[in-house]
């Protein structure tokens, strides 16, 4: 197993992600038994890092990922777990919601804890006087029952440099959505930057596109078996690829897996038993595959198209929504979005031309932003999601 320190601790650099277990197709409840078998091959192999999160899959992950661990030395793992302000319509007791995820996961301390998914828009909850979301955790940190706090992030570059601006020294560690895809497709290669220059850890989420850079397309996966064929070897997952890409950057200390099935831990164990960089062929070959599987336009960010835009619109954020939306259409973007005032998101484009006449890359702004704004339109919303985990966090709290 491959190894990376970070303050005192020699984390595996392959961590177990908690949000995927397959429910018993007969029952609809998380196959336990599934769970176990999984957890038991992966930390006999070395794994020490187990992520989860209060929300994840209706809150039965937590209690699904502590029976697995049940049988193991609590100092013999990391714990990381998540406080959901993302999905709050109101102040709650926070203090009391942390204490039900370490009752449910059987601990007294967290290693590692995040606030989860700081976006544009839910930044106004986390660092809200009246939810003091961010006092309480530190609170917590005081008292030892946090020993790293750190945040998921899913927003842009210029925004994670300005969050951590204002909370400069709060913060241990920053979880980011990297994998060669979004290296480009979102700037991560700009936030691993910011991160890295700021002596933070780097931790992965999404290493794998949700799946999508772990069964390739078959021209683009027959790029991969030309390259395997041409040096001899035996053909390699499409995924032991996007793991080997992150593996090549030292500010990376821990690559989140979502594992749900035995063969998937197998898969991803044989390549983290060793450093096993990409060559400079197989580097090339990933960054072409990533450019054939966008679908957006080539904004650069060069600003042309805002000086004398009529309705003051940032062009190069609403562009890279409507890239994220082309390849997948996902929450963070259209979170996003809802961080902007109605007179600033795409449907307040009156369609004047003068961007397009601006634009170095010759895009057609005003057409791009119409179907930007349709895409925002038709969802998915979070705040229908809200609703639903507001319910069970009041369930939990004992609220009426």
């Amino acid at each position: 197993m491959i190894y990376r320190e970070f303050d005192g601790c020699r984390l595996s650099l392959l961590g177990f992600g908690c949000m995927r277990f397959a429910p018993d197709p007969a029952t609809g409840e998380i196959d336990q038994e599934k769970v176990n078998a999984m957890f038991d091959l992966a930390i006999r192999e070395g794994v020490n890092y187990f992520d989860t999160a209060y929300p994840y899959l209706g809150g039965k992950s937590e209690t699904a990922m502590a029976e697995a661990l049940s049988s193991y030395p609590r100092e013999s793992y990391y714990l990381a777990d998540k406080f959901p302000g993302h999905s709050l319509t109101h102040p709650i007791d926070n203090i009391a919601l942390f204490h039900v995820s370490l009752r449910k996961c059987r601990t007294d301390y967290f290693d590692f804890y995040l606030l989860h998914n700081i976006t544009e828009w839910s930044v106004k909850y986390y660092e809200s006087r009246e939810y003091h979301i961010l006092p309480d955790l530190l609170q917590m940190k005081k008292e030892g029952k946090i020993r790293r706090l750190g945040f998921s992030f899913h927003g842009g570059p210029d925004f994670l440099e300005d969050f951590l601006t204002r909370h400069e020294g709060v913060f241990d560690f920053v979880q980011i959505q990297l994998n060669y895809l979004d290296w480009t497709l979102q700037d991560a290669k700009r936030k691993y930057e910011i991160i890295t220059s700021r002596g933070l850890g780097v931790w992965v989420m999404e290493p794998c596109r949700g799946g999508k850079l772990a069964s390739l397309p078959e021209e683009a996966a027959g790029k991969l078996r030309s390259l395997e064929k041409e040096r001899g070897s035996g053909p390699l997952s499409d995924a032991s690829y996007a793991f080997r890409f992150l593996q090549s950057l030292p500010g990376v200390k821990v690559i989140l897996s979502g594992m749900n099935e035995v063969f998937q831990v197998e898969d991803n164990l044989r390549t983290f038993r060793k450093e096993w960089p990409l060559s400079e062929e197989e580097r090339e070959a990933l960054m072409d595959i990533a450019e054939t599987l966008k679908k957006g336009v080539p904004c650069t960010g060069c600003r042309y198209c805002c000086d004398g835009c009529p309705a003051g619109l940032d062009i190069p954020y609403l562009l890279q929504c409507y890239n994220d939306y082309a390849f997948a259409a996902t929450m963070p973007p259209s979170m996003r979005i809802d961080a902007l005032e109605e007179e600033k998101r795409p449907a307040a484009c009156i369609s004047c031309g003068q961007c397009a006449h601006a634009c170095p890359q010759g895009i057609d702004v005003p057409s791009v932003l119409k179907k930007l704004s349709e895409m925002y339109e038709k969802g998915p919303h979070w705040e229908e999601m809200v609703r639903i985990r507001q319910k069970a966090i009041s369930r939990d709290l004992g609220e009426k």
